[in-house]
Parts: structure tokens; sequence; C-alpha cells
């Protein structure tokens, strides 16, 4: 039998209950009220900008607000990279994450910016991509044997990628030291760049995610010699990986990614998640990226934060060896 006194418990009870959720729901069920924005940690054009248009464009779709890509190029992607950490962690600013600021950058600094791991929220995996060894046609560097052969003709030869400390700079220095060669980096502020002087002649050769490149592959401007990844590149699978030119032990591959200043809320990062989720399993987005040389890789921020962790482990040991600082 009931008493007024459980009814008044009752009635109390589920009162603090519907308090501490109208408390809690506006939050979250406000947001986004206002543009969300994605840094991108090099110049327009590149890999990473593409990837971050084609995702944040659906993103917006989603989520119902304005998706604004802001590109901060700058110190092997520790601008960007920095210009997150320091950010609200309120889901307004996100960074599109590769490589590059988050396993490479960080650590060729004199005074390391930021922690990859502890000062981010590693949000939502997007997919990845090799880079793509490649060379002005009238260089005469046609394999990954020629371009070692030149290299010793020469005495040295110059590569360029889309910036000091980028994946490409990395990739170009643990060739140098597998080949037995030596290879001067020319660093560029984004992949567009370095692309017009591999195109003009001003580099023979250039490292850089494959994403941006097919089309001048297409077209005969630039020669492809391989890919970075353990099997070739749907994108262009006439092209050989480097291990298939006998060096298996220098295989890399660049990532994407969704990732916000350290301690976001909760609730935030799994709307994010689940949006960005909700966009690869779009058919048209799937193929989208494909034609990028990207590989979709959904999954939950549990598993991207341990893939980080797995490749900081793995990068981080290789930049000190090749030595790479700004």
């Amino acid at each position: 039998m009931t008493t007024p006194d459980l009814c008044r418990r009752r009635v109390l009870r589920a009162a603090a209950a519907s308090t501490t959720a109208a408390l809690a729901w506006p939050a979250f069920a406000a947001w986004p009220d206002k543009p969300i924005r994605i840094v991108v940690t090099f110049a327009a054009g590149g890999a990473s900008d593409i990837v971050a248009r084609v995702v944040g464009e659906q993103l917006a779709k989603k989520l119902g607000q304005a998706v604004i890509v802001d590109n901060k190029p700058g110190a092997g992607g520790s601008v960007g990279g920095l210009n997150v950490v320091q950010s609200a962690a309120d889901g307004y600013t996100l960074m599109l994450s590769n490589s590059t600021p988050i396993s490479i950058g960080p650590f060729v600094l004199e005074k390391q910016p930021y922690d990859p791991i502890a000062d981010f929220t590693h949000i939502a995996s997007i997919g990845s991509a090799p880079c793509v060894v490649m060379a002005n046609p009238a260089a005469g560097i046609n394999t990954i044997v020629d371009l070692e052969n030149a290299a010793k003709k020469a005495g040295g030869l110059q590569f360029g990628s889309g910036g000091p400390a980028s994946i490409g700079h990395i990739y170009g220095e643990m060739m140098s030291k597998a080949l037995g060669v030596k290879m001067t980096h020319v660093p560029y502020r984004g992949g567009a760049p370095m692309t017009t002087d591999l195109i003009s002649g001003v580099i023979p050769v250039g490292i850089d995610v494959i994403t941006a490149f097919v089309p001048f592959f297409k077209n005969g401007q630039i020669k492809p010699l391989a890919v970075t990844s353990a099997q070739r590149s749907p994108l262009a699978p006439d092209v050989p990986t480097v291990a298939e030119s006998g060096h298996a032990r220098i295989v890399l591959d660049n990532f994407f990614g969704l990732t916000g200043p350290a301690k976001m809320p909760p609730d935030i990062v799994a709307r994010l998640n689940a949006a960005t989720n909700e966009v690869l399993a779009q058919p048209d987005i799937v193929k989208r990226l494909l034609e990028l040389g990207v590989t979709a890789t959904p999954g939950t921020p549990a598993q991207f934060t341990s893939f980080v962790k797995n490749q900081v482990a793995t990068l981080q040991p290789v930049v000190k060896t090749v030595r790479v600082t700004l």
C-alpha cells in the first residue's frame, strides 16, 4: 500500500531527476548553435585540405551548422596543432589530424609544443592513404632504382615535400638512409606549391600523400615511381610499392582523422563520432575518398585513440633516428 510519505518521496525524486536532466540536456541539445571550425595544418589544395572539405561539407549537413576549413600551415603542423590545443574544448574547434601534426611535428621542435595524446581528444578516424614518390618526367627517373642511381651519380638529389617534418619529408629521410644516398630536402608550405615546382622542374623529385596527384599522373605532368604502403593503392594500381623495389623496411601510411582539444564533453565527442561514421557510410563519400587515394576507416573514439598512440610510438624513434629538425 502506498503511503502519503512514499508518494511525496517519489515525486521529489522524479522532480530532482527532471531538474538534473533539464540542466544537462539543453547544453548538449544546443550544440552546435554556431559554425564549427576544422583547422588544417597545411596550405589549401593539399591532401589534408581536400579531405577536410569533403568530410566537412557532409558533417555540416548532419549537424545543421556550417563547417569552416581554416588553413594554418607551419612548423611541421605544430602551428595548427597548437591553435587547437589552446582552443576551448566545446566542440567548435577541431583539427583534420594526420601523421604530421600528431606523430612527427611535435618531436622535431626544440621545445615540444604539445603532447599528441594528452593534449587532444581523438574523436573519429576518417581514412588512410599512402605517400607517393614521384619525379618530373624530364628527370629521366622512372623507378626507385633509377632514383637511387641518379642520386649516386650526381652525389645527391633534391626532393620536395609539403613542408618541414611533413610525412613526405620524414619518408624522404627514411628513404635516403635505406638507399644509402644523399637526398636533400626542399620544404614547401603545402602540397600545392610543391606540385608547381615539381611540374616545372625546379625540383626533380617529390614525396607527398597520393591524394592530390593522380590527375597529374594521368596527364603525364608527373611520373609516379612508387607508393609507400604495404599494398598498391586502388587509386593508382599500376604504381608499384617501394617494397616491390626491395625496400620493405620503409613502409608508411598517412592517416586522416577528426581531433579536438583535450577534455571535450563525451556527449559531443559521441555525436561527432557518430556523424563522421554516418558520413563514411555513404557510398558516394567512400567513392570520393577512394578517388583521392583514401581508404575510409570508421571506428570508435577509443579505436582511433589506440591507433594514434601506436603510430606515435612507431614514428617518434624514427624521427630521432633521421635527425629531422626545424
